[in-house]
């Protein structure tokens, strides 16, 4: 007889938290609302205005992040404002590369005309905290490194 796993936590239709410390993931919601927790991957063109790449930020940790990059129709060498942003989903669910958020960060890429980066975010019970944290400490801590021109990101 097979022993079921007992649940300890729950977040109807997004996380399920069991005695044995394990968690699934599977989204279990209505099935018209799954395309929005896929997985967008990355491209070097300009779809609908902004490319988009995948970086790491810092090789110790493992730390990645999502850049969006809005096309430009000027000639300018200024730089882009950059915009750092941290997803929802309470450090349980949700990655930087899924379509809810592929969505909003490439509209906002294009019409305020600034580079959107969103980290990936470790997720808990896993990756307890401060390990989110420490994620969008290693993001700031290398836009830091590539304003002093210590790291090179041809993007930014």
């Amino acid at each position: 007889m097979a022993h079921e796993k007992q649940v300890i936590e729950e977040v109807s239709g997004w996380l399920t938290v069991f005695e044995d410390g394990s968690v699934d993931r599977t989204l279990t919601g209505p099935p018209e609302d799954k395309f929005m927790a896929e997985a967008v991957p990355p491209h070097d063109d300009f779809i609908d205005g902004v490319a988009v790449k995948d970086v790491v930020a810092d090789e110790n940790s493992g730390s990645r992040l999502r850049i969006y990059l809005p096309e430009r129709n000027d000639n300018s060498v200024n730089k882009l404002p950059v915009i750092l942003h941290f997803h929802g989903g309470g450090f349980c669910i949700s990655q930087a590369d899924w379509f809810m958020y592929y969505t909003v960060y490439t509209r906002l890429a294009r019409v305020a005309n600034a580079i959107i980066i969103s980290v990936f975010l470790p997720l808990a019970p896993e990756h307890r905290l401060p390990a989110a944290c420490d994620a969008g400490f290693a993001a700031l801590l290398w836009l830091r490194e590539l304003s002093r021109q210590q790291g090179h990101e041809p993007w930014l």
